[in-house]
């Protein structure tokens, strides 16, 4: 992988439909495939799916936010962009580090999964003990599986943003099929099972399944983190970020509504892949559950591909800024992509596949902290830039004026609280918060290292007015 240059420029490529596919396959991954069952144990599906009811309510009050400040600065890496020019370079650190803790947690996350899929498709596959983690073993097929997938879809990105979109593309499709046809057998069969609506302790099930879906919804903003690389207008993508947030909203919960009434509870959660049981049981066929897999191992590389896609840009932005080493910010001359970015976080998600599956809900719940508190700095700074440039051209411009931007940040302190210490919902201790513990040490040495020598001529673009047509 040579022949690197700081010099380019990355590349107008991306269609509509493409960015739409980018941000549905980032949130509609592996994690509803294998959660599923722990949503309805815990919650019930009625709770399950209230708990993605008031997370999409926050989900969509954010992506308001995001539309508008994506219109007015439609470059690549997003909210580090938005909250460098409200706050400048130590705020923007902060959401940026922030932001990647959630995107290296659904990278390393997916990694972990591609081997419990193979594991669920293939007799037999589970092969050289390693050792056990968080209670269960670690086979060295899982790790295997998970360094190929790894070289894979690094490679993959490295190669061009616009081969990435079409394989999106293509998947996603595939994806929202096998939803429908989850559905529609529901519907046909009728529900036969009778689970408790809301679980046993209906308060605690909810806000245990909602701490979860920040990270279930995480993936929309990866549409401004390509938005440099998206041929469109200004205002087209922002309702680009809305549309993928409403249909993903909705995907979740008939989801949720047709596995839970197809199996028992206690049975969804007991199973290696709770959506392909409901599956089996709705058609009445192991068959269609293999097939279910599947498909999930195609949701699984959409949203794996796809948050490289977000990782790498995040990485770039800050390199660019001079927040982390410079040479993080090259563009490859020939495939126009961030190359030395995505190569990093290819290197970083090798250590994931070395953890068990059991691992999964501590990395999703760490990570949803570190989407949140992005998201609420990114509130705080549509609110900052509404009353320092009230004059930036905005194509996509909420009605309220402030409105919007306090009630997002209400609302992502609420969620944050979900996470602190005494909430029903807390982090676990140590585990869970030690993730997030270690992420903050080494944000802050990365941080106080950096040369920010660069920062008033950096990020040159942040300052500059924005047309619609781009």
């Amino acid at each position: 992988m040579t022949g690197d240059t700081t010099d380019g420029s990355l590349e107008r490529v991306l269609s509509r439909w493409q960015l739409f596919a980018i941000g549905f396959g980032a949130i509609v991954g592996w994690g509803w495939i294998i959660q599923m069952g722990y949503w309805i144990d815990e919650a019930g599906p009625y709770g399950a799916m209230a708990a993605f009811a008031i997370g999409g309510v926050l989900v969509l009050l954010v992506a308001l936010i995001y539309g508008e400040l994506v219109s007015a600065m439609p470059f690549a890496g997003g909210e580090h962009v938005y909250t460098h020019r409200a706050f400048g370079p130590a705020v923007s650190f902060v959401c940026s580090w922030s932001l990647l803790l959630g995107y290296m947690g659904v990278v390393g996350f997916q990694s972990i999964a591609l081997g419990i899929g193979f594991s669920y498709l293939i007799p037999g596959f589970d092969v050289l003990a390693l050792w056990t983690f968080a209670g269960q073993t670690v086979y060295g097929s899982w790790v295997a599986v998970g360094f190929l997938g790894i070289l894979a879809i690094t490679y993959l990105n490295y190669r061009g943003v616009e081969i990435t979109a079409q394989v999106q593309l293509v998947l996603a499709t595939i994806i929202a099929i096998s939803g429908i046809a989850l559905v529609t057998g529901s519907l046909t069969v009728g529900p036969s099972i009778s689970n408790a609506a809301f679980g046993g302790a209906p308060v605690l099930g909810i806000t245990t399944v909602a701490i979860q879906v920040p990270m279930l919804f995480v993936g929309f903003d990866v549409v401004p983190q390509a938005a440099e690389e998206a041929d469109m207008s200004s205002r087209s993508l922002a309702l680009v970020v809305l549309a993928v947030v409403a249909t993903v909203g909705l995907f979740y919960i008939v989801s949720i509504w047709a596995a839970g009434g197809a199996v028992a509870a206690g049975a969804l959660g007991d199973s290696l892949v709770p959506a392909a049981t409901a599956m089996s049981a709705i058609f009445g066929s192991t068959v269609a559950g293999k097939l279910m897999t599947i498909v999930g191992i195609g949701a699984l590389l959409t949203s794996w591909s796809a948050f490289v896609i977000g990782a790498s840009r995040i990485v770039f932005a800050m390199a660019d800024s001079g927040l982390l080493p410079e040479s993080l910010a090259t563009v490859h001359p020939e495939y126009n992509t961030p190359s030395r970015a995505i190569v990093l976080i290819g290197a970083l998600s090798m250590a994931a596949p070395w953890f068990g599956g059991n691992f999964v809900s501590s990395i999703i719940n760490a990570g949803s902290l570190g989407i949140v508190l992005a998201w609420f700095t990114v509130a705080l700074s549509f609110v900052a830039l509404r009353y320092n440039e009230p004059e930036m051209e905005r194509p996509f411009k909420l009605p309220g004026g402030y409105t919007f931007g306090i009630a997002g940040m209400i609302v992502t302190l609420f969620f944050i609280g979900l996470y602190m210490p005494g909430a029903p919902s807390a982090l676990l201790w140590p585990r869970e918060w030690a993730i997030v513990v270690a992420w903050i040490v080494l944000g802050a040495v990365l941080f106080a290292l950096s040369r920010r020598t660069t920062t008033e001529t950096t990020m040159e673009e942040t300052r500059q007015p924005v047309s619609e047509q781009q």
